[in-house]
């Protein structure tokens, strides 16, 4: 029996049991099927378990970002939650995966730079509903520890951790703290906070690196702190025709004038909405230290949380 098929005892139970309304609205939000045939490219092996439906998996994965699952959590809730059985398309008296499965079909996905494109694929039907307003972009970056426990810092500069060579040191915030991990590079639509781009990269690499890549020009106006200000990024945005909100900042030659004092000081408070974005990557989804070893696997699990993230607040505005 095919896993998006209900089954006789699926007839037999209430109409309201396992309901779950949140997930009824994402599920119906989308057109499923793109994103089943992108995740269809992960190919099961030769040898073990059947494999599960390649659209129930990825599901499943956005299941376990809203709930702020483990992989052996994820597992014990798709055995016993009607709801999310009911999300993932698993018949009741049907089989559902088990750690190892999520792990490996997660892996896969992140080998194959599927993450992106499913992303890519959940943002462009939003848009197709007319839920991007394209009035600005605002863009910003959050520091993520490392999985593993941090080398000694005071081996000097540029030590590396045998256990994930791509995670590296930076130093944050006034006090210049140092910090062990990743940095998530994120674009957002002004107005409604929708994730339009995000890109993960070593600690120690420099916000100004990822902008233009992550940047969008089809907007009104870009909004971004004084790591951002370059003035040939300036030069691109006046003559792609987008309103420049890139904050001032001082340098060892030239201080800032009180009228870049002042124009900071109005770009803040709309710069400083994509804070929000951050607050719920580590707050709701637990995101104050990635899960995985590796940037190909913590890439892939931000694009996982950015599609979930948007799915959430989609079916918020919907309802």
């Amino acid at each position: 029996m095919s896993q998006d098929q209900t089954s006789f005892l699926d007839a037999l139970l209430g109409p309201g049991l396992g309901r779950n309304a949140k997930l009824e609205r994402i599920a119906g939000l989308l057109n499923w099927a793109p994103i089943g045939a992108l995740a269809a490219q992960v190919r099961p092996g030769s040898t073990g378990r059947p494999p599960y439906a390649p659209l129930a998996m990825v599901k499943a994965l956005l299941l376990q970002q809203w709930y702020g699952l483990s992989d052996p959590g994820l597992e014990e809730a798709l055995s016993d939650r009607l709801s999310f059985r009911r999300f993932c398309g698993f018949a009741l008296d049907a089989p559902t995966p088990d750690e190892t499965t999520i792990c490996r079909f997660r892996n896969a996905l992140a080998e194959k730079g599927l993450g992106e494109k499913i992303f890519a694929t959940v943002l462009a039907q939003l848009d197709a509903k007319g839920m991007i307003l394209r009035e600005g972009a605002i863009i910003d970056a959050t520091l993520v520890q490392a999985a593993v426990n941090p080398p000694p810092l005071d081996e000097g500069a540029g030590v590396k951790s045998a256990l994930d060579p791509d995670a590296d040191w930076t130093r944050s915030g006034p006090k210049r703290v140092a910090m062990f991990g990743y940095k998530a590079h994120v674009a957002t639509d002004q107005g409604t906070g929708f994730i339009r781009r995000a890109q993960l990269t070593p600690a120690k690499t420099a916000e100004s690196e990822v902008c233009d890549a992550i940047m969008p020009l089809d907007v009104r106006a870009v909004y971004a702190d004084k790591a951002y200000e370059k003035k040939e990024r300036r030069r691109r945005l006046k003559e792609a025709g987008v309103k420049d909100r890139i904050q001032h900042r001082a340098n060892k030659h030239h201080a800032i004038t009180p009228w870049q004092a002042a124009r900071n000081r109005l770009i803040t408070p709309l710069r400083s909405a994509i804070e929000r974005t951050f607050a719920v990557f580590k707050r709701l989804y637990g995101w104050r230290r990635v899960r995985y070893r590796g940037l190909t696997r913590n890439a892939n699990h931000l694009m996982l949380i950015a599609c979930a993230y948007n799915l959430r607040k989609a079916a918020k505005l919907a309802a």
